[in-house]
């Protein structure tokens, strides 16, 4: 661990937060697929040759495509940035069948076994110029309303206006987790994939590990393994990783809430990693990345050809990490239930209007419960008073200011930019 110099300010807003989702029941991440979209594509396609090979290898380890219920993307061969915009979700299965001798136990198996349920569900939008990516959390206590589901097996699971969202996968697998996220925002998703315990530890262990600054200390008993991290910069990588993005009980509040912007410090750190940290630069990391996350994932058949992943991560190419926003899908805590969250009218509205309509995302408020904004490494000189201030100035326009089309979500809704330098808060 580096020493602690670049502790957070613990800015907050207001009033004590309501704790939803205070559950023995621990579930993982998928958010570490991210890397996959922001690196994996972009050097086996400027790697020339490397390419040919790696989009071949990668292929043998693509497991079968789940059907989405959607019109097909048709034949993709052209290995260059898909055309439009994307939507894509993610979500991270709890089960343990399947995971190794660490969560066999009947303990284990009797918590979460067989499809298991999607603790983790997100959704990455990136705009139509490519210049905007938005990754959305949903809370797995959202309560929502959900559609008939087709069966893997035949029949259908009957709509119904109030289930938790995290048990959509259960009820009717990826595609009806889909499905409940296309009826919640009104956007149409073509792609999805769905990650487990093992594959968020491979991934991890493919960059080598990720970067992430802890404000006060994380301690966990509830994770597998026992969360430990002093307040500083750690590296955290394989099982740690996996903890540190199940940790509930260690951060914020110790509600599902807390465990999303804890993940949301991870997923900017991975970003700024990939972006600048040579993972780009290393055909070999890009490599085993993309390898552990085909290895490890089911994928709608829309995804099942390699080339199709490069040509979504290559959208991803140029985009500013100031332009990467992960928010938390706009919540307050459900009338009926305390430990359940609702949508809130407002920014819920307003987010759902930003994706159907392609608008750039903006944020106004705090990260949220499991995080807190890191605090300057350098203070500048007008804050030491070194230098002498400059007086203001307000120049004249030659032109008329252009209008803003981004979408500004009211305060109460939490995140972050991948450029913005954040740290996870223990609870």
């Amino acid at each position: 661990m580096k020493d602690a110099k670049f502790l957070p300010q613990l800015a907050r807003s207001k009033g004590v937060p309501i704790r939803h989702g205070r559950l023995t029941h621990r579930g993982p991440f998928a958010a570490v697929s991210f890397s996959l979209l922001l690196g994996f594509g972009v050097l086996l396609v400027s790697g020339g040759a490397i390419a040919a090979v790696a989009v071949w290898d990668l292929a043998s380890s693509v497991k079968p495509g789940v059907h989405l219920n959607h019109a097909g993307q048709g034949d993709v061969s052209d290995v260059s940035a898909i055309e439009g915009g994307v939507n894509l979700l993610l979500t991270g299965t709890d089960t343990r069948t399947g995971q190794g001798a660490a969560y066999s136990s009947q303990a284990d198996l009797a918590g979460s076994s067989g499809t298991g349920n999607n603790d983790v569900t997100l959704l990455l939008h990136i705009s139509q110029d490519h210049q905007n990516v938005s990754v959305i959390s949903f809370p797995r206590d959202l309560m929502i309303a959900v559609p008939d589901c087709p069966l893997p097996a035949g029949g259908t699971a009957a709509a119904s206006s109030r289930v938790m969202l995290n048990t959509t996968l259960a009820r009717g697998g990826l595609p009806c987790v889909v499905l409940s996220i296309e009826k919640l925002t009104g956007v149409q998703i073509p792609f999805a994939a769905q990650i487990s315990f093992e594959g968020v530890a491979a991934m991890s262990d493919a960059v080598g590990g990720v970067d992430v600054c802890v404000a006060t200390p994380i301690n966990d008993l509830y994770t597998n393994p026992p969360l430990h991290l002093a307040a500083g910069q750690h590296t955290i990588v394989g099982e740690e990783a996996l903890s540190f993005l199940r940790s509930r009980h260690g951060v914020g509040d110790g509600s599902d809430l807390g465990r999303i912007s804890n993940q949301q410090v991870f997923m900017a750190a991975l970003a700024r990693k990939v972006e600048g940290g040579g993972v780009l630069a290393n055909p070999i990391t890009l490599l085993s990345l993309a390898k552990a996350a085909m290895s490890n994932m089911v994928m709608s058949d829309t995804l099942t050809n390699p080339t199709t992943l490069v040509q979504i991560a290559l959208a991803l190419k140029d985009t500013n990490l100031t332009k990467m926003v992960f928010l938390q899908y706009p919540t307050v805590s459900d009338p009926q239930d305390s430990n359940r969250v609702v949508p809130q009218p407002t920014g819920a509205t307003m987010l759902n209007a930003a994706l159907v309509g392609d608008k750039p995302i903006q944020l106004s408020g705090l990260p949220g419960r499991g995080a807190v904004v890191a605090a300057p490494a350098d203070p500048s000189p007008a804050a030491t008073g070194s230098a002498t201030p400059t007086p203001a100035t307000t120049p004249t326009p030659t032109t008329a200011p252009a209008a803003t089309a981004d979408a500004i979500l009211p305060s109460t809704v939490t995140g972050q930019t991948a450029a913005e330098q954040t740290c996870s808060k223990g609870s």
